[in-house]
């Protein structure tokens, strides 16, 4: 069983950056970062995985990076020109699939850490 625990959110001003945290007991094949603002459904922002090929949501593609420490067991979201449409609670997630895209293929989440952009 893998536990995911994220830090770094906050609330910043649009055009700011924010750096994402997740602190992993264990890696799965697939390490994403998934987001959900109210009333709209989960979405993938960004995954890696055990080949370190990483893929982003277009929304975000240029502006947002993922990556990773193996020595620190620690998966990252660095997070540049931030828009208010990025708000969102951002999540942390592990899976052994193949298909790093898909939300529903992940079984370990972490308890999520809210970002918000104002303009």
């Amino acid at each position: 069983q893998v536990q995911l625990a994220e830090s770094g959110g906050g609330s910043v001003q649009s055009g700011g950056s924010l750096r994402l945290s997740c602190a992993a007991s264990g890696y799965e094949y697939c390490m994403g970062w998934f987001r959900q603002a109210p009333g709209k459904e989960r979405e993938g922002v960004a995954v890696i995985d055990g080949d370190g090929d990483t893929s982003y949501a277009d929304s975000v593609m240029g502006r947002f990076t993922i990556s990773q420490d193996n020595a620190k067991n620690t998966l990252y979201l660095q997070m540049n020109s931030l828009k208010p449409e990025d708000t969102a609670m951002y999540y942390c997630a592990a899976s052994s699939s193949r298909r790093c895209w898909a939300p529903y293929v992940y079984n370990y989440w972490g308890q999520g850490t809210q970002v918000t952009v104002s303009s």
